[in-house]
């Protein structure tokens, strides 16, 4: 009996995304700033967005340009419609093609359910879960055509094991999951993986902001320490590369042990 040719996959010495035209949505700071740095010296054209953080992004741009690596970033609204689609056509028209899209922004406004307004809930959910629908909605056709295409979703390990005082975030991360396998499903035959990633508590500046109120955070994961965002960067790297085209539909997390409620 016949078995299926594997695929060869050879790089040659070559950047694992060289050739390969990404988007990465929330790019200018945390783990999103991690994200855009790794590609772009993993050979990647680059499209980050930002939102209030135009310093921030700017930044990146300047410190990359140093290195003689040239990146773009664009304002962008995750709850307007035609603020996206702008994104994807300035991506399309500068580049001619969109290979990986990398759903990374999204927001945080904690409160106790009982407590909380109807328009905190709101917000989360239209941009977090909004965002990745818009962003994905607008670069399928384009990957569609070019028979080949990566999306990655952010997600986080809350979806797994919930938090008070989040449930809209939770929420909003949970649905991520449900629509990262839904359209792996409709995808898989058209050559476009779809993938989530799960993170758990990574040394950014939102951690930072908490570690005062929350105690000993490490406590809580058997690995002893908080995630660098490199190290999540990198993850999405190897999905986004021709090394990961039989992955599709997963949600994968990273979180040192969090999730798995064994304290140190």
């Amino acid at each position: 009996m016949k078995t299926a040719q594997e695929p060869q996959i050879n790089l040659n010495g070559r950047k694992k995304l060289e050739g390969k035209v990404a988007i990465i949505s929330g790019g200018s700071r945390g783990i999103g700033d991690a994200i855009v740095r790794k590609f772009a010296r993993e050979g990647a054209s680059v499209v980050f967005t930002y939102n209030k953080n135009k310093e921030s992004a700017e930044k990146i741009v300047n410190d990359l340009a140093a290195e003689n690596i040239s990146v773009t970033c664009l304002p962008c609204s995750l709850q307007d419609s035609a603020s996206v689609q702008a994104v994807v056509d300035k991506t399309i028209e500068k580049f001619d093609r969109v290979d990986i899209l990398v759903n990374n922004a999204g927001i945080i406004r904690d409160g106790l359910f009982m407590t909380m307004e109807e328009d905190t809930w709101k917000d989360v959910i239209n941009t977090n879960v909004g965002g990745t629908f818009l962003f994905s909605k607008g670069v399928c056709e384009h990957m569609m055509f070019q028979k080949k295409g990566r999306i990655i979703n952010m997600s986080s390990v809350v979806s797994q094991i919930g938090s008070v005082g989040q449930a809209n975030y939770v929420a909003s991360k949970g649905a991520i999951n449900a629509l990262t396998r839904a359209l792996a499903a409709e995808f898989a035959s058209k050559g476009i993986t779809v993938n989530a990633i799960a993170p758990g508590l990574v040394a950014t500046e939102m951690i930072e902001n908490v570690k005062g109120l929350a105690g000993d955070l490490t406590k809580r994961i058997p690995c002893g320490r908080f995630a660098d965002p490199d190290e999540v960067a990198a993850l999405i790297v190897f999905l986004a590369s021709d090394e990961a085209g039989y992955i599709t539909g997963q949600v994968i997390t990273i979180d040192g042990g969090l999730s798995l409620n064994a304290r140190r």
